[in-house]
């Protein structure tokens, strides 16, 4: 009966594909011009987020998942953790890392496969793109005090109450992966963990520093004017870690430093190619290699097969539905703007579920705010989209589904959409 069942699914699929085909309107401008964008779409995030974003933070997942003790991670951000400590660390991430909605998911799934409580992980997983200092800044700049502390204000609390609302909603789950990892035999690393907890917030300053965008403020801009001289020095510093504590091999990285030396002294005005360089030194430093180091690469390399396809191919179906900021997608955006325009509850919700559909990279939902603000978007919808839009994201949830699943993820999605939709009517009387 079951394999009738899945046979039945499969023939459906593939009728409903075959009539998909026979239907295309491959003659429409439309059609054709939401194919062009998604294309582009997905080029552009693949040139602008995937070398200085991506790669990074797979590398960060697979040192906390290979370096990082589990028990370590179970006693302050598991299910039995002190819930004080666990959503105050987790939500407090957000404000170093100025992160988008998709690099944040490595860091997510690493904590989660090392022992993360479902409720502190999910607060990071709201927090870590919500809560960025500079988003803040901006925000209050751009679109005034009151929608940038409203914004601030509401993506800290929410990251707690959403990340609560989720360990409360699967405690049984959640009781059941606890005892299940309470039976895994200890580890039995000896390492000191002021060695691991270098490597690793070498890594995270690092990924800081390489996505440290432009800005008017005189403290980010001197920050900014700096920080591949920071980028270097933390390469240097992680250099010096690995041979002097994880036992790498000195010749390798010698012949890597002179390398990526050289390819900055060739361009300097190319920092992708030192960058790229780095990485790909890196993965030769690692891979196959005995003890922690080559388990580094190995969980690595699993997370980088686990969502980098889901992410690439997320942003293209989102460019081909929704667009891009230079050309229209397969939905029209007079649509999606006379969803969020105007007051009232359902152009709040709109905001929230036009939000949490669009990929906004780091920052960029501001301005794209700012423009549907002056085509009549009413305040109440434009913080609703505020705290919605960076959170969530077509392909972030295709990732979050192969890490929890899917009925956990669609829960997660309609409390940041509830949420952000509740904060915006209730802040909509006093902005």
């Amino acid at each position: 009966m079951g394999n009738q069942r899945i046979e039945w699914k499969k023939a459906t699929t593939l009728t409903l594909v075959f009539l998909a085909i026979w239907w295309m309107p491959v003659d429409s401008a439309r059609f054709q011009q939401g194919i062009t964008g998604a294309l582009n779409l997905t080029k552009w995030y693949a040139r602008e987020h995937v070398v200085f974003c991506l790669l990074p933070a797979f590398f960060i997942a697979g040192a906390i998942a290979s370096l990082i003790n589990q028990g370590s991670v179970m006693k302050y951000l598991g299910a039995k953790a002190k819930r004080t400590a666990a959503y105050g660390v987790a939500s407090i991430s957000g404000t170093i890392l100025a992160v988008c909605s998709c690099t944040v998911l490595p860091l997510f799934a690493g904590i989660h496969r090392m022992g993360a409580g479902l409720g502190p992980a999910t607060t990071f997983l709201y927090a870590g793109p919500a809560i960025s200092v500079l988003a803040i800044v901006m925000s209050t700049k751009v679109l005034g005090v009151e929608l940038g502390l409203a914004r601030g204000i509401a993506a800290v609390i929410f990251s707690i109450v959403i990340g609560s609302l989720m360990a409360t909603l699967f405690r049984k789950s959640e009781s059941d992966r606890s005892a299940t990892q309470a039976q895994l035999p200890p580890t039995d690393d000896t390492r000191p963990t002021h060695h691991s907890a270098t490597l690793i917030a070498l890594l995270v300053l690092l990924l800081i520093l390489a996505n440290w965008a432009p800005s008017d403020h005189p403290f980010f801009a001197s920050i900014f004017s700096i920080k591949w001289w920071g980028v270097a020095t933390c390469g240097a510093g992680l250099a010096l870690t690995l041979a002097a504590w994880f036992g790498a091999s000195k010749a390798r990285l010698g012949i890597s430093a002179a390398v990526v030396i050289a390819a900055a002294v060739a361009a300097p005005d190319q920092p992708l190619i030192a960058f790229s360089c780095a990485l790909g030194a890196l993965v030769w430093i690692t891979a196959g290699q005995p003890d922690q180091l080559g388990d580094w690469w190995r969980q690595t390399w699993s997370f980088t097969k686990q969502v980098t396809p889901l992410l690439l191919g997320g942003v293209f179906i989102a460019g081909l539905l929704l667009g891009t900021p230079e050309s229209e997608g397969w939905i029209p955006s007079e649509w999606v703007a006379s969803l969020v325009g105007g007051d009232g509850t359902l152009p709040i919700l709109g905001a929230a579920l036009a939000g949490s559909l669009m990929y906004f990279a780091t920052l960029t939902e501001i301005p794209i705010v700012e423009g549907l603000q002056s085509a009549g978007m009413s305040p109440g919808a434009a913080l609703a989209l505020l705290l919605a839009g960076p959170a969530l994201s077509l392909p972030n949830m295709l990732v979050i589904r192969s890490v929890i699943g899917t009925t956990k993820t669609l829960t997660y999605v309609a409390l940041v959409v509830a949420f952000s939709t509740l904060a915006g009517c209730l802040a909509a009387p006093i902005l």
